[in-house]
């Protein structure tokens, strides 16, 4: 039997536990027509309430592609021209876990995180695929 898609999975990281979900929105413009689709993956560093979440966010725009039709799967997201990963597999949801880290976010801040998803892809990418670390050597 399948899992289901909005139940929260459980990643262990560096000795941390983190929850993570993935969610897909859209915001409507003032004549009601969708523009601004996201792709967002959410971590929250465990015992809950001990720390702010870490928001990984994937706008749309020229030259990439979100979950939303064929021929993409439902956690598919990339450059039409290069890296991509699927949020759905733990290894790229650690990927990019360990990309913000390397670049500095902090899981013991009490603060809320939203950080561009497209600025740490090609990083994550590299690293799931074995060609460099998550900081880019």
């Amino acid at each position: 039997m399948p899992r289901h898609p909005k139940k929260p999975r459980r990643l262990v990281a560096e000795g941390r536990v983190y929850i993570w979900t993935m969610r897909h929105s859209h915001r409507k413009d003032h004549e009601g027509r969708v523009v601004d689709c996201r792709q967002i993956l959410t971590l929250f560093p465990q015992p809950a309430g001990t720390s702010g979440s870490l928001r990984i966010a994937f706008a749309d725009g020229p030259g990439r592609y979100l979950p939303g039709g064929a021929p993409f799967g439902s956690g598919d997201v990339g450059f039409t021209q290069g890296a991509d990963l699927n949020l759905h597999e733990p290894g790229a949801v650690r990927a990019l876990l360990d990309v913000a880290l390397a670049r500095g976010w902090q899981p013991g801040e009490r603060r809320a995180v939203e950080v561009d998803g497209w600025l740490l892809l090609d990083a994550a990418a590299a690293a799931r695929e074995g060609e460099t670390s998550p900081d880019g050597r």
